[in-house]
């Protein structure tokens, strides 16, 4: 599509639903939920680009999204988190005037698109690999409830940007990722599960490849058994991405469609194209710029940049540019800032949701100031980011405030994941002592075997905590002040695991994580048990093999916020950084197990919620004093070497590859 039809489209169509856009106030009253994702706001991308003609360097090296610097006639359809929520944006840069007057446009596409698409009902979703076909935008939106537990809400839907008219191209009870247009826009290419659904996998998905007409999502038909994130070369040839059973190493496949006949796995060619010794993944494809007939490797970014990690690869309609995203790093213009918690959008009114830098974070009985960890050390910080002080250096995991204490809190000091009888105490610190001492702290349990999240009653007098004293890691109560010297109960008893306890705020009801249903299959759901041991039942049914984590009841007790894999995975975790459960996602449920009401959508892993009493303005909070910084960790399993075999060496790139010319 021609850039200034394509521009006139998105503005025919923002004015349509401009007038329908509202503009809500902030409630009058109202609480807020912070999370953490480990490691997500240490992200700082950006897209970058090269020209695919020119020897890479770093001065033909672009930043097209907030860069200062643009190339020659671009347009840039792309997914990004700016404004605390998943959303696709249009840009456009003008060619046609001076340099010096040279503009760059950005339209965010999904608050028009999303209006009408979840009929008004808020149009909080991620979105994914995003494509403009004519007058359509196809992506991946994770708007609709299946229904299921642990089912995905991924689909692939084609929007009509003149009107807004959406249409759902997967089927209902189906999963779609990684969606790739033909260039004639007459199919779409799919990574799906189809209908096996998923299984809990968390590092290469055991996808296949669907495609499907674009106009309507039918002719549906699988073409390749065992890939992934396909992308079209021409009509009739996919690349994408596998883990070869020869080898073990995740490579680049070519799928070749019959150019007569029907199609199906068995009229599909598939060969390998990168040798094993490597993991290749993700293929950007181009009938320009990937040869085969070479059968070798064109180094790009490794000689621009070599220390840094460059990501899910896209070239330009005409061949003349890869793009990618890497870290942006510092910035002349110092715009760029670190955060302490990053405003989330939230779906309901009277809840701010906010993510933040630490982990297993929890509030003040105030709401004024934050107690959360950061491996190692527990820390303290007024919520608007001032007064941070670090109160403990050891390793440490959970906390909780007293609410009858002022400034005491409990945490688990010990290592994380850790057996029965591995050492873990519950301590408690006095965060406001004069002395202002670090480690100053008193330890309330004394066999230390694995006691940990603790949990304090409202009125400040008990302590409940997990154990695993007794070979199994069961609920105990124990006196606040004193521990176990002044009194201890089991709460819990049996052959499994009770963790991830919290106290409702009238002391009525404690409720916990337990596998107790199926006892070390690593699927825990939520129930909620009386202080005095009567009234057990369960409270969330997270599926079969799910998860359901991290309990934390309502200011007004009403409801609890937790996180769970009830939404299944959103994408394919090989495009993302590493997490370690890339299905976390954070819900809301009445205690009487209604009005399940999903909070989060990404393809992280969001976990350890807290509920705080007081509303905080939704925007983003920064670190007073920290600059701006940009890390992350790649997939661990890609680190994993498979056994070579079959005469594979590992890759070198210093070494002559197949084809090319002898030293």
């Amino acid at each position: 599509m021609k850039p200034i039809k394509f521009l006139s489209l998105l503005l025919h169509f923002s004015l349509v639903l401009f007038h329908a856009t509202v503009a809500h106030e902030p409630p009058p009253s109202g609480t807020s939920i912070i999370f953490a994702t480990l490691g997500r706001l240490d992200y700082a991308f950006d897209i970058f680009t090269l020209p695919t003609g020119d020897p890479p360097s770093k001065t033909n090296e672009l930043q097209i999204t907030d860069g200062q610097q643009n190339p020659p006639p671009l347009n840039l359809i792309y997914v990004t988190e700016r404004g605390g929520s998943s959303n696709i944006f249009y840009d456009a840069v003008y060619v046609d005037t001076p340099r010096s007057a040279r503009s760059r446009s950005a339209l965010e596409i999904p608050t028009r698109v999303q209006v009408p698409l979840l009929n008004g009902k808020g149009g909080l979703s991620m979105k994914d690999k995003p494509t403009v076909s004519g007058d359509y935008l196809v992506y991946v939106s994770t708007h609709e409830d299946p229904g299921e537990p642990r089912t995905s809400w991924a689909a692939v839907y084609a929007t009509e940007l003149t009107t807004g008219f959406t249409r759902r191209l997967t089927p209902h009870g189906i999963a779609d990722f990684s969606p790739a247009v033909s260039p004639s826009g007459v199919y779409t290419a799919v990574a799906s599960y189809g209908e096996k659904g998923w299984s809990g996998e968390v590092e290469e998905l055991s996808t296949d490849i669907y495609i499907f007409l674009t106009c309507d999502g039918t002719n549906r038909v699988k073409v390749v058994e065992h890939g992934g994130w396909p992308n079209w070369v021409d009509e009739s040839t996919l690349y994408f991405h596998r883990r070869s059973v020869e080898d073990n190493w995740i490579s680049v496949y070519k799928a070749t469609l019959p150019s007569q006949g029907p199609i199906s796995i068995e009229s599909v060619i598939v060969e390998r194209v990168t040798p094993p010794g490597l993991h290749a993944f993700t293929p950007a494809t181009s009938p320009e710029l990937f040869d085969l007939a070479k059968n070798e490797f064109i180094q790009l970014t490794r000689l621009v940049s070599p220390q840094t990690h460059h990501l899910n690869p896209f070239i330009s309609p005409d061949s003349a540019r890869v793009g990618y995203h890497r870290c942006r790093g510092a910035t002349s213009d110092k715009k760029s800032t670190h955060l302490l918690l990053e405003n989330v959008k939230s779906p309901l009114p009277d809840i701010s949701l906010f993510r933040i830098d630490g982990s297993f974070p929890s509030f003040a009985p105030a709401g004024d100031r934050i107690a959360y960890v950061d491996f190692p050390g527990l820390y303290v910080v007024n919520r608007d980011g001032s007064n941070r002080k670090q109160v403990f250096t050891g390793m440490a995991f959970s906390t909780a405030w007293n609410p009858a204490r002022k400034g005491i809190v409990y945490t688990s000091a010990g290592p994380t994941f850790a057996s029965e009888s591995t050492e873990v105490d519950i301590i408690s610190i006095n965060v406001d002592d004069d002395l202002g001492q670090i480690n100053s702290f008193k330890k309330l349990t004394s066999n230390g075997e694995n006691n940990a999240f603790p949990a304090v009653s409202p009125d400040g007098k008990w302590v409940v905590f997990r154990s695993g004293r007794s070979g199994h890691k069961n609920l105990y109560i124990m006196d606040a002040l004193e521990g176990e010297k002044g009194g201890l109960y089991r709460l819990t008893e049996g052959p499994w695991s009770d963790t991830m306890s919290n106290w409702s705020p009238d002391g009525e009801w404690i409720a916990f994580a337990s596998d107790r249903e199926s006892p070390g299959s690593g699927s825990f759901e939520l129930f909620l048990i009386h202080p005095n041991g009567t009234g057990l039942r369960k409270l969330v049914q997270s599926g079969s093999a799910g998860r359901a984590n991290h309990p934390c009841f309502s200011p007004d007790g009403n409801s609890i916020v937790f996180t769970s894999d009830y939404g299944g995975i959103s994408a394919e975790p090989i495009s993302n950084p590493h997490h370690y459960q890339p299905y976390g996602e954070i819900f809301t449920v009445k205690l009487d197990g209604s009005d399940l009401k999903r909070l989060t959508h990404n393809s992280y892993e969001d976990g350890t919620p807290a509920w705080g009493p007081t509303y905080i303005k939704p925007k983003d909070v920064e670190w007073p004093g920290y600059g701006p910084q940009c890390s992350f960790e790649e997939c661990y399993w890609l680190n994993k070497m498979p056994v070579l075999g079959h005469g594979a060496a590992p890759w070198d790139p210093t070494r002559p590859q197949c084809g090319s010319a002898s030293p």
